[in-house]
């Protein structure tokens, strides 16, 4: 299947999980996160949920960050320019939801890339090669290619994985690692 292909049946498949089946399977993932060799960085980037869209519920995954004391960063999405920044989140960060009810810090202490240890990365749907089928408008892409070496990538899903995307192309960041419900795809 190619990417559109893949972002209607995925959109759709988690339009009818029930609100409490998204729950159940949101704690399920931030569990799988618990027994990952991926603890002993600091700056962790973590999406926030787009309830509209039936996205993952981070806020296990926050709970689960701030508990091992790790620096949390989120971000504001700049549609004129294809481009994220990236806010420290703290006690004091206030949050707006932009047009497209995406979850974003209104300021506060702004994180270089450069700083940023792991990524938790939102997808629609991924492949066995580790490439992810996002909503198509090249947000994450550009920020992982500006991401340092070594900066873990990792895709938190629903579903697991399809065998192949046919339409890959070469300015695709491909994950790391994949968690689901049921377990680590490692890439």
């Amino acid at each position: 299947m190619n990417k559109k292909e893949l972002r209607t049946k995925y959109k759709a498949l988690r339009g009818q999980l029930s609100e409490l089946d998204r729950d159940e399977m949101s704690l399920a993932i931030a569990n799988q996160l618990i027994g990952m060799s991926i603890w002993d960085r600091l700056y962790y980037h973590v999406f926030l949920t787009i309830v509209a869209q039936h996205e993952i519920d981070t806020e296990p995954i926050l709970h689960l960050l701030s508990g091992k004391d790790k620096e949390v960063v989120v971000s504001q999405s700049h549609f004129d320019t294809g481009e994220m920044t990236h806010f420290l989140l703290t006690d004091n960060t206030v949050f707006r939801k932009n047009e497209y009810h995406i979850p974003e810090p209104v300021d506060g202490i702004q994180v270089p890339v450069e700083k940023i240890d792991v990524v938790f990365v939102p997808l629609l749907a991924f492949d066995k090669q580790g490439n992810r089928i996002g909503y198509g408008k090249g947000f994450y892409d550009r920020f992982l290619s500006q991401c340092k070496p070594g900066t873990i990538k990792i895709g938190l899903s629903f579903f697991e994985p399809v065998d192949a995307c046919s339409d890959v192309f070469e300015s695709d960041v491909r994950l790391d690692y994949c968690v689901t419900p049921r377990g680590v795809c490692v890439f």
